[in-house]
């Protein structure tokens, strides 16, 4: 069994996190990064969600299945895995506490609006979300009930003080380390070389932090223009002899690459959003006694 976990958050830099801890020679990951087995242990999965169906191939919910993760454990001293759903699945706390209640616990925060607008942006990508952010998140409570993966779960999983709390209950404190996207991105070798203090290894080991994790394409700003460039289309009929073939191929490319980037939160969204956040925020910074009121700028 692991003895320590990172428990997310989702889109938080938890992916990165994970390949650099597989270079310490004392520290052993799951093979699997995700098997989320203290969130679905015993159940039977049905997530309703568009895409959803192929969820549940990529979750362990078996003891003897969870323990097989580690079966190549050598002589490491630091055993782990990074399942990110378990910040968010109270049931997770309660789990953790059964089986393993000495590990040591790790998150990573990122400022929820962000985070909730990149989760959606990972969906776009897998052209599994039809709608614009603003009509997703006013969805939220009817995909929730529906059952949808908590993926989909844009708003809430972004609500730390309350997922938190649970396990500043549940376990001793000198247990919990958390550390912000912040930390990541402006020191990710002093943030590491904590992390493996935390975890009572040689905290002298420099990982290989050069290789970053590769970030899934581009993808249109205006979804009709980049339909209009791929479909048939009557006035690109009319069009296309008046056209020498190269400069309407340059030319749809270069329309196609101006297109396309990581479309950036609306202000309004944004501050929709901090208003929904401002009391858990609030709440967190005591909680963790870090300054997060960059989160709570528009």
């Amino acid at each position: 069994m692991p003895n320590f976990l990172i428990l997310g958050a989702a889109k938080a830099g938890t992916t990165s996190i994970y390949r650099y801890l597989k270079q310490h020679p004392q520290i052993y990951m799951s093979p699997a990064k995700e098997p989320k087995f203290f969130a679905f242990e015993g159940e039977n999965l049905d997530f309703r969600g568009l895409g959803d169906e192929k969820e549940a191939n990529y979750i362990v919910t078996n003891i003897d299945d969870y323990r097989a993760l580690y079966k190549k454990v050598t002589n490491q001293i630091a055993i782990g895995e990074a399942s990110t759903i378990y910040l968010y699945i109270a049931k997770s706390v309660e789990r953790i506490k059964y089986y393993i209640p000495k590990a040591k616990l790790i998150a990573i925060l990122r400022d929820p609006a962000e985070r909730a607008y990149s989760n959606y942006l990972h969906l776009i990508k897998q052209e599994r979300e039809p709608l614009d952010f603003a009509e997703a998140l006013a969805q939220e409570e009817e995909r929730i009930k529906n059952n949808w993966w908590s993926f989909w779960h844009y708003k809430h999983r972004g609500l730390y003080y309350i997922q938190l709390k649970r396990y500043y209950e549940a376990f001793e404190k000198n247990q919990i380390k958390v550390y912000l996207y912040e930390d990541l991105k402006n020191n990710p070798l002093g943030m590491l070389k904590d992390m493996f203090g935390f975890l009572e290894i040689d905290d002298t080991f420099t990982p290989d932090i050069s290789e970053k994790v590769r970030q899934a394409a581009p993808i249109p700003k205006n979804k009709a223009l980049e339909s209009f460039l791929s479909q048939p289309h009557p006035l690109k009929s009319i069009l296309s002899p008046l056209l020498p073939t190269s400069f309407r191929e340059k030319l749809v490319n270069k329309i196609r690459y101006l297109n396309r980037g990581k479309p950036k939160l609306s202000p309004a969204v944004r501050k929709q959003l901090i208003e929904f956040y401002r009391e858990d925020i609030l709440q967190l910074q005591d909680l963790i006694d870090r300054d997060l009121s960059q989160w709570l700028k528009s």
